[in-house]
C-alpha cells in the first residue's frame, strides 16, 4: 500500500466515523445519559416521595421582569406581537417592554407610537445599528434584573414568561431557554421542521444533564448580571450570553413549558441564507469566548454537538475526496455509490422541490446538503467578509 493510499484510507475512516458519530453516536450517548439521569431521578423520588415538578409563579411575589424586542422593519408582525403581549398572564405592574427600532424605514415606527400601552417603551435608533447594539440600548434602559430576550414576529404561550421566570427563584440558575416550535410552508415542514424536531429532543436532554450550550434568541430570560454588553459583531446572542452566564458560575436550563412559536423560512433558499449568517456569528464566538475550554460534560456537548456541526461540511468534502480516490477497491465503490446516492437525491431535491414538498423526508437531503453549504459560505464571510452586523429576514 502506497503512503498516498494510506493517508486517503486514514482519511475515508477518520471522517466516516466522526459523521456518524455526529448524527447517530452523540444522539445515543446522549439518549443513555439521559435514560440513566431519569432512572436515578425516578427512583429517589420513589424513595422521597417529594413533588419534583416546579410551582408556578405567585402573582404577589412574582420578580419583574425587563422583555427587551429588537426591531428593523417590521410592520408585518408587530402588530400581532403587540397583542399577544397583552395576552400574556403575568402582572403588568411587574412587566416592562422594551421595542427597539433598529433604524426602521417602514411603518414599525408609526405602528409603536400609536401604541399606547402603558408596560410598553419605545427606543428608535435613528440609523440601523444591528442586533446586538439594539440589545445593548434595551437592557441599559432596563429596570428590572430579570431580562428576557425575544424578536418580533416571535408569539410566546400566554404562560411562557411566568413558566420562565419561575426557574429563575433558583439562584444558582442564570439562563433560561424556552421552547420554540416553527410554522410554515409544506416545504419547511418536510425540512427544517423534521430537523428542529430532532435538535429539540437534543437540547431538551442536554439540559437535563446540565450541559446546555445555548439558547434560541426568540425566547430566553437571563440574570442582568450574566449580561455582558455585545459588541457589532456578535451574532449570536443567544450563544454568547449563556456561555458568559457558564463562566460566571451559573447554570443554563431549558424549559419545555416555556413555549413560543415562529414562522420558519418558507424555501430551504430562505433558511440558506440564515444558516450563512448563523455560521458567520459561530466561528465569531468560537475565537472570541474561547469556546474549546468548556469544562466536563458540557465541554464534551459542546465538541458533539456544536462544534462538529460546523466542521461537517469540511469532513463531507474530505470524505467524499477520499472515497473517489479508493474506488478502484469494490468495498470502497459501493461506499462511493451510497454517497453519490445522497448526493443525488439532494439535487433532485433542489431542481424538483415544488414538486417533492408533498412527500415526507423526500427533500430532506436537499436541506442538509444545502445547510452544509451554508456553513462553508459563511465559514467564507467570517475569513474575507468583513464585519458585518445587521440582520436580514428570511422568507
Amino acid at each position: 500500500m502506497s503512503i498516498v493510499t494510506h493517508i486517503a484510507t486514514e482519511t475515508f475512516w477518520f471522517t466516516f466515523a466522526l459523521v456518524v458519530y455526529t448524527y447517530v453516536g452523540y444522539p445515543i450517548i446522549l439518549f443513555v445519559c439521559y435514560a440513566a439521569l431519569q432512572l436515578y431521578s425516578d427512583i429517589l423520588f420513589l424513595l422521597g416521595r417529594k413533588e419534583r415538578r416546579i410551582s408556578r409563579t405567585n402573582v404577589n411575589d412574582a420578580p419583574g421582569v425587563t422583555f427587551i424586542i429588537p426591531a428593523h422593519n417590521e410592520e408585518r408582525n408587530l402588530p400581532q406581537k403587540l397583542s399577544n403581549l397583552q395576552q400574556t398572564k403575568y402582572p403588568t405592574d411587574k412587566l416592562q417592554v422594551i421595542i427597539v427600532s433598529d433604524g426602521s424605514t417602514d411603518g414599525t415606527n408609526e405602528i409603536l407610537n400609536s401604541c399606547t400601552l402603558p408596560y410598553i417603551e419605545k427606543i428608535f435608533l435613528r440609523e440601523r445599528s444591528g442586533k446586538p447594539i439594539a440589545l445593548n440600548c434595551g437592557v441599559e434602559h432596563a429596570s428590572h434584573d430579570i431580562l428576557l430576550f425575544s424578536d418580533a414576529a416571535t408569539l410566546f404561550a400566554p404562560d411562557a414568561v411566568a413558566n420562565l421566570v419561575r426557574r429563575l427563584r433558583d439562584p444558582k440558575i442564570g439562563v433560561v431557554c424556552g421552547a420554540l416550535q416553527f410554522w410554515g410552508s409544506q416545504e419547511s415542514e418536510q425540512t427544517e421542521g423534521i430537523y428542529w424536531k430532532f435538535e429539540r429532543v437534543l437540547r431538551l436532554m442536554e439540559s437535563r444533564l446540565g450541559a446546555s450550550v445555548n439558547a434560541s434568541g426568540a425566547i430566553y430570560a437571563v440574570r442582568r448580571k450574566c449580561f455582558i454588553p455585545l459588541q457589532p459583531g456578535d451574532l449570536v446572542d443567544d450563544l454568547l450570553i449563556p456561555m458568559n452566564a457558564r463562566k460566571l458560575g451559573y447554570k443554563v436550563i431549558e424549559d419545555p413549558e416555556a413555549v413560543a412559536s415562529d414562522f420558519a423560512a418558507s424555501t430551504v433558499k430562505g433558511e440558506f441564507t440564515r444558516r450563512a449568517r448563523l455560521a458567520v456569528g459561530s466561528f465569531r464566538a468560537l475565537c472570541k469566548a474561547k469556546l474549546f475550554f468548556l469544562p466536563g460534560f458540557t465541554g464534551f456537548a459542546f465538541l458533539s454537538h456544536k462544534l462538529l456541526r460546523w466542521l461537517l461540511p469540511f469532513l463531507l468534502i474530505a470524505m467524499l475526496a477520499s472515497n473517489v480516490f479508493l474506488a478502484s477497491r469494490p468495498s470502497y465503490r459501493a461506499m462511493l455509490v451510497v454517497q453519490l446516492g445522497f448526493y443525488l437525491w439532494g439535487a433532485l431535491g433542489l431542481m424538483f422541490h415544488e414538486r417533492l414538498r408533498r412527500m415526507r423526508f423526500a427533500l430532506f437531503a436537499y436541506f442538509l446538503l444545502m445547510m452544509h453549504f451554508a456553513f462553508l459560505v459563511g465559514f467564507w464571510q467570517f475569513l474575507f467578509g468583513g464585519r458585518k452586523t445587521t440582520w436580514e429576514h428570511t422568507h
